[in-house]
């Protein structure tokens, strides 16, 4: 069996750091050609047009053409077999709109594949730094890779669940907020764009980022109600969706708004005491554990002899 040496673990470690600082020089070098005048554009339609957001992203993804264009087929490949091996795509694409990140699925998916490369590293490093003291042998080498690497890919995937989760928490304590202050601007005389226009000039929360979203997919000719309901689709928060329902079934039936509304905000605010009152129970029953334990411990204390009083009675029985 072949033994890998501090020597030569070294060598590889050194070698991929010089690769990729090398890497890293070389994007940063400016490009010398004048940028044309799409490139110059996109920035600016960005908002309003598919086509600059691609232009934009490729040129984000891709910092070094000759670079890209001589790795890109492989690391097209590991994207492509490891979306195949996790799947669930469309669960990545939800995940990324409701913690409003601006990544693509592909581009997760090569985040999740350098997060796998990177504890690969690392793992391999740690085995390499003890091989001064004792060999270690290849099979287990290549199998505290693949673990650590499997491991940087699953927890690259739980931060971004952690992050939607968040984020969702977030929008979810300030819905009530938002649609009291949506009352009062459609009781002062506001339309419902007008009010979530305000809404997202004033307030700096996630939700008023979502609804100044809307404004700006409305001023582009969309419908209220077909935005109402993407933004509905894409973050996919209960409390929201019949929010959003109610709101759109007002529009279509003429009823006062400013009521809806409230009584949204109200049902929104019951939501949230009930969600904090089985937080509470679940952590009074946490709380009762350790407690349960000191009188157990405590009993049982109380049902051992004591030393004494075991040596006493046994003196008392060979004086009698």
């Amino acid at each position: 069996m072949v033994r890998l040496d501090a020597l030569s673990g070294w060598a590889v470690l050194c070698g991929l750091g010089l690769g990729l600082g090398l890497w890293s020089l070389a994007s940063l070098v400016p490009r010398l050609s004048r940028p044309r005048l799409t490139a110059r554009v996109a920035p600016y339609v960005v908002d309003v047009s598919a086509g600059a957001r691609e232009l934009l992203g490729r040129h984000t993804v891709d910092p070094l053409p000759a670079i890209g264009a001589l790795f890109g087929p492989a690391l097209e490949r590991l994207r492509t077999l490891l979306g195949s091996a996790l799947g669930g795509g469309a669960t990545i694409e939800l995940r990324l709109r409701q913690s409003s990140s601006p990544l693509t699925v592909e581009a997760f998916r090569s985040r999740q594949l350098a997060w796998g490369i990177g504890a690969a590293l690392l793992g391999l490093a740690a085995p390499l730094a003890l091989a001064r003291v004792r060999p270690i042998a290849p099979a287990l080498l290549g199998a505290i890779v693949v673990v650590s690497a499997i491991f940087g890919i699953v927890l690259c995937d739980r931060m971004l669940h952690r992050a939607a989760l968040k984020r969702l928490a977030r929008i979810t304590a300030e819905l009530p907020t938002v649609l009291e202050f949506l009352t009062l601007s459609l009781s002062a005389g506001e339309g419902i764009l007008d009010a979530l226009r305000r809404v997202g000039r004033v307030s700096h929360g996630e939700l008023a980022v979502e609804f100044a979203a809307v404004v700006t997919v409305v001023n582009t000719g969309v419908p209220l109600a077909e935005s109402l309901h993407a933004l509905a689709s894409g973050i996919r928060l209960p409390a929201l969706s019949r929010c959003i329902d109610q709101v759109t079934g007002a529009l279509e039936r003429g009823t006062p708004l400013a009521a809806v509304l409230r009584a949204q905000a109200q049902d929104a605010r019951d939501d949230a005491k009930r969600e904090l009152l089985e937080v509470a129970g679940k952590k009074e029953v946490a709380m009762l554990v350790p407690l349960e334990r000191e009188l157990g411990y405590c009993c049982e204390r109380h049902q051992q002899p004591h030393p004494r009083r075991h040596l006493r009675a046994h003196l008392a029985g060979h004086s009698r």
